[in-house]
């Protein structure tokens, strides 16, 4: 019942998303450029791992939008791309500890963190399992299965640890879920085993409880659980309306951690001003639109499903990302897409752009629900 217009996807999210990245790697060198020096001897060692992740993932996007079949409602990739999903959250606990974590899995001197895939799996296994028994999904027989695959992932990403991405998945998951039509009752099954489990490991780890009495007190330790959120918002208020201008911020230069990462909107409110990282707000807000408009009009209930949850995806990680900067909700090393440093999170994202692009030049008379 549905066609496909070859390259007629969303020519604003595409370009957008371009005019981003592109920016993402300004904003990166601008940010890195010191520590890189510092550490590497290299000033452009991060711009070039950045500018390799960029275009390898516009590369994968191309390649993707100009599939004519669906492919994020193929049974085959859907499961298989799952399965590959769980062997490299798996191998992560094999390889050597980075930063005190087991996150990163490292093939071919190529490091790549499975978390981020996990996202995307988990979205289109979702959307595909609920158009599959959506007259049953309410189910505990058809129900449970869904949410043991959903929460298997998750415990995974804990176990690593990292709470922020765990948490973020698990949201993603469950806002699938929802939906796809599964009713209150179920999500507290679902709840049973992730509520318990989330508060274990929020009270085994003793700085993720610093970090939240912290964010709650007023007379926060500025040298110790709260200097990175003081030092990013100095960077903001320092930038005023119309910023230092490009290149010339100072937090960057060692007294912002995770500058080029987590806080790279401070380094962009702080060069370019209130005017800048209001616009570039207002580009993700735009891809937000057109990513939920892309999902009420999408053929299949399993498009539907996947555009909405690769919309949230993107909408979810941007606000938790941005108030944290802002100082509006305990740190959590959760990154902005498409600008901040980090080839998986950056491919990662492109891909679900690509899978919102491709539902978006496919067209039909009637969904299939």
């Amino acid at each position: 019942m549905d066609t496909i217009r070859r390259f007629g996807f969303d020519k604003t999210i595409f370009f957008i998303t371009l005019i981003l990245v592109a920016a993402g790697v300004l904003m990166v060198f601008d940010a890195s450029g010191a520590l890189a020096t510092e550490k590497f001897h290299r000033p452009f060692y991060f711009l070039f791992s950045q500018l390799g992740g960029a275009l390898g993932g516009i590369v994968l996007l191309l390649i993707l939008v100009s599939v004519r079949v669906p492919f994020y409602e193929n049974k085959i990739f859907i499961y298989g791309l799952l399965g590959v999903t769980y062997v490299l959250l798996v191998l992560c606990f094999t390889m050597p500890m980075v930063a005190s974590t087991h996150r990163w899995v490292n093939i071919l001197h190529v490091r790549f963190q499975p978390s981020e895939l996990a996202k995307l799996s988990l979205i289109l296994f979702l959307a595909h399992y609920v158009q599959r028994f959506k007259d049953r999904i309410n189910e505990l027989k058809i129900f449970l299965p869904a949410a043991a695959v959903l929460f298997a992932a998750v415990l995974l990403i804990l176990l690593e640890p990292d709470f922020g991405t765990a948490a973020l998945t698990m949201v993603l998951g469950g806002l699938v879920l929802f939906l796809g039509g599964v009713c209150l009752r179920n999500f507290f099954y679902l709840g049973v085993a992730a509520v318990p489990t989330f508060l274990i490991f929020l009270v085994i780890a003793h700085y993720r409880i610093v970090r939240i009495i912290e964010f709650f007190t007023r007379n926060k330790d500025l040298d110790n659980a709260s200097f990175q959120v003081a030092q990013s918002k100095l960077a903001v208020g320092a930038g005023g309306v119309l910023g230092t201008s490009l290149g010339e911020g100072t937090q960057k230069l060692f007294f912002l951690p995770c500058a080029h990462t987590d806080f790279i909107f401070s380094v962009i409110a702080e060069e370019l001003g209130l005017l800048g990282a209001l616009a570039v707000l207002a580009l993700f807000a735009i891809i937000v639109w057109r990513g939920l408009r892309i999902s009420l009009k999408a053929t299949t209930m399993a498009a539907q499903l996947t555009a909405a949850g690769m919309t949230f995806l993107l909408a979810l990680q941007t606000l938790i990302n941005i108030t944290v900067v802002l100082g509006l909700s305990p740190a959590k090393g959760v990154p902005l897409p498409l600008i901040s440093f980090g080839r998986s999170s950056l491919v990662c994202t492109i891909l679900a752009v690509a899978v919102l692009l491709h539902i978006s030049q496919r067209k039909g008379q009637a969904r299939d629900y």
